[in-house]
């Protein structure tokens, strides 16, 4: 394996660790985004439990049009669970398109962070 391979797969799970998530006393929202649609969950570290989750599954929409929903959805399920502040935990995806859709929805439909 080359040196540049290391370092970039050592910089790429550099990227993905939740540490500075973590570390907030608020729960986190997760973003997971496969080839087909995206998925949300709000975790609770502290009780190490999901809260609430969505995904675009069932959604006729795609791409940004789906995470869209999907952040409206899970900012409407975190209100159900008295959440109304979480720490964004992009899990190592670049801050645009779906990731950043999902973000402002949910920032719209009521979350903080």
């Amino acid at each position: 394996m080359s040196t540049h391979t290391k370092d970039s797969n050592r910089s790429a799970r550099a990227r993905r660790t939740h540490a500075r998530a973590r570390s907030s006393s608020n729960p986190r929202l997760v973003v997971y985004r496969s080839n087909k649609t995206v998925y949300a969950q709000i975790i609770d570290d502290i009780a190490g439990k999901v809260l609430c989750g969505a995904s675009g599954l069932k959604s006729k929409l795609t791409g940004v049009k789906a995470a869209e929903e999907v952040g409206t959805q899970v900012a409407q399920l975190a209100q159900k669970q008295k959440v109304s502040a979480v720490t964004f935990d992009r899990n190592g995806y670049k801050y645009h398109g779906q990731i950043k859709a999902l973000a402002d929805a949910a920032r719209a439909a009521g979350l903080k962070f």
